[in-house]
């Protein structure tokens, strides 16, 4: 089979499943067909049907309707956490890779201490001490990702110094953040933009992993890694509650992942040449 080929259908398929993730979260309420958090104890544990397509939670919540409305908090989570963590690495990684000198030297030992520890470990330790909560789980999750972020924008500011175009432009009198914002910030942009499609796969798989473990989006908002800490005690009674949950997991980081790989291989031409060898 053609390479070429087969990542082609893999970005399509990306891209498919993450435009139907967008508009399940635009569209959340009209499709839902019942109320995420309304209980229904004499409905518990009900078997999928017409009424209820994937069945009943032990409260006798629509796991389907919970599980659309969850598409919304995941990515709203996702979008949140890339965005700011985003604007936090880009600013501290392009002045570190910019001025470089103490301000490098002070930003880059910063970013090196929060690596020195496991992202997973990190956040538990901001949630340890934060409370949990939705505000307090985006937080942890930012000051996990923001590191990796400020790592590539210095790497792309330290590659373009002392190019012609910039000397020129400081020989016009061009203003340090003009440069930055005109010049450098947009030959770093590909390379972002590859890092933030990743980065949503991440955050929504670290939000799960945390409200999994009961620290992150509290009962009853419905979020897909609380929803399959809720299903811990009936998994054998009833696997449902925890398979449907995972599947939508796993179904949205993967599709995040390959949208983010197949970006990147757009964005690169000697991984484009490679594929087409």
């Amino acid at each position: 089979m053609n390479p070429g080929i087969n990542s082609d259908f893999s970005a399509r398929l990306a891209a498919i499943i993450v435009l139907c993730l967008v508009l399940t979260a635009l569209l959340a309420g009209q499709i839902a067909p019942h109320d995420p958090e309304k209980a229904q104890p004499e409905l518990r544990l009900k078997s999928p049907c017409l009424d209820y397509p994937l069945g009943t939670d032990q409260l006798g919540r629509c796991i389907f309707s919970r599980i659309v409305f969850g598409t919304r908090v995941s990515l709203f989570i996702g979008l949140t956490v890339v965005l700011l963590s985003a604007l936090m690495g880009i600013i501290l990684g392009g002045v570190a890779g910019y001025f470089r000198g103490v301000l490098d030297e002070v930003i880059m030992r910063v970013v090196d201490a929060f690596l020195a520890f496991p992202s997973i470990f990190l956040a538990l330790a901001v949630i340890g001490f934060l409370g949990s909560g939705l505000t307090n789980l985006m937080l942890s999750l930012i000051l996990v990702e923001w590191t990796g972020y400020a790592r590539l924008m210095r790497g792309s500011v330290l590659a373009l110094r002392g190019k012609e175009f910039l000397e020129a432009a400081r020989g016009l009198g061009a203003s340090d953040f003009y440069i930055m914002r005109i010049h450098i910030l947009p030959n770093a942009l590909p390379s972002l933009l590859v890092m933030a499609t990743l980065g949503m796969g991440n955050a929504i798989l670290g939000a799960a992993s945390l409200s999994f473990l009961g620290l992150g989006v509290q009962p009853p908002t419905p979020e897909w890694g609380a929803m399959m800490n809720d299903a811990r005690p009936f998994i054998r009674a009833f696997p449902l509650m925890m398979i449907f949950p995972g599947i939508a997991i796993t179904v949205s980081v993967l599709a995040f992942n390959l949208l983010g790989e197949a970006i990147r291989v757009r964005l690169d031409p000697r991984a484009e040449m490679k594929n087409e060898l």
